[in-house]
């Protein structure tokens, strides 16, 4: 019985290893594991021994797998195949594949994106204080559309004692973005931001735009790591109303940037930084508005992240008495999608 019981297990284990996938490195060692997408010039595996990786192409010298690829090509047509990799070249049907007719290969499913992010503080015995900053945002790729939104809250009040606790913050905005690709990089938008500041006396301010949009990079690997880069002009239309002041509105010009890297070896860490200015067609010099911001998110845990963030808003025309700029930290944990 004991040895019915041990070949049992030997011919488990010899089937468990027949099934799986085999990567060879050209440094001559090897892993088993499942073979996963393949992505730019890198494929996901998860290794038996050492879990998730990824390992780019150029160092595999070969790949044993029988699970099978999209490929999408640049005439639009597809085709599911088993891919393997020989000294760094992937393969098809025993022939090299030509990568100049590969628009993607196993493209990322279309779905919703998102995160929902929150900073919170007490202070109790001299000063009494509270503050929270909610953040959230959510996106989606389409083939030739991308849309965006996101919405942030600010909340603080301080003092020596609860009668005498004043709001040092209270803010609110919402945005979205819709981008619609004429080609492979450019494409037209169309926007729209709503936020109030109660500290800076700001009842409302709404913004409408539309313009064009370059797509420098997406997702290109540049061996420091995976970045993105667009850059934006066009015209916007502001209606703002402040305490004490009349109604006003008035066109812009608008330019904005916005930039994501993700480093080589730090895949769970990611570096943003976003840019609007927005210049007053009658009076450039003497009314304009700037909102900037620039941070880190971390995923400490899956579809849990850390985020650090600074932003920086500056208004040149403000009611009396109202500072200019605004600038504001947040750390704080959240949940990502």
């Amino acid at each position: 019985m004991k040895h019915r019981l041990l070949a049992a297990a030997a011919a488990a284990a010899f089937a468990s290893l027949a099934m799986a996938d085999k990567v060879t490195l050209k440094s001559g060692s090897f892993l088993t594991g499942t073979a996963g997408e393949i992505s730019g010039d890198a494929i996901k595996f998860k290794s038996d021994d050492l879990g998730d990786m990824t390992i780019k192409l150029e160092k595999i010298a070969s790949l044993e797998s029988s699970l099978k690829h999209t490929i999408v090509y640049k005439d639009k047509t597809v085709a599911e195949k088993e891919l393997v990799v020989d000294e760094g070249d992937l393969m098809v049907d025993g022939d090299k594949l030509d990568m100049s007719k590969v628009k993607v290969i196993d493209p990322e499913t279309e779905a919703w994106h998102g995160s929902v992010n929150l900073s919170a503080s007490m202070a109790r015995g001299n000063t009494i204080s509270e503050s929270a900053t909610l953040l959230a945002d959510v996106s989606r790729r389409w083939e030739s559309n991308r849309l965006t939104s996101s919405l942030g809250y600010y909340f603080a009040q301080s003092g020596d004692s609860k009668q005498s606790k004043q709001k040092t913050a209270s803010r609110f905005e919402i945005n979205a973005q819709d981008d619609i690709f004429l080609v492979e990089k450019v494409y037209t938008y169309v926007n729209g931001k709503y936020e109030f500041d109660k500290i800076m006396d700001l009842e409302y301010r709404l913004r409408l735009g539309l313009g064009l949009g370059y797509q420098w990079i997406e997702g290109v690997d540049f061996g420091a790591g995976k970045m993105s880069f667009n850059q934006e002009f066009g015209f916007s239309w502001v209606d703002e109303k402040y305490e004490h002041k009349k109604k006003d509105d008035y066109a812009t010009l608008r330019y904005a940037h916005h930039l994501n890297w993700n480093p080589c070896n730090a895949e769970k860490f990611d570096v943003f930084h976003n840019f609007e200015y927005l210049p007053d067609l009658e009076d450039m010099g003497d009314n304009y508005l700037i909102d900037t911001d620039a941070g880190f998110t971390y995923m400490f845990l899956p579809s849990w992240q850390l985020i650090g963030k600074v932003e920086w808003d500056y208004s040149r025309r403000t009611a009396p008495g109202v500072k200019h700029s605004d600038l504001r930290y947040m750390l704080g944990i959240g949940y990502k999608w």
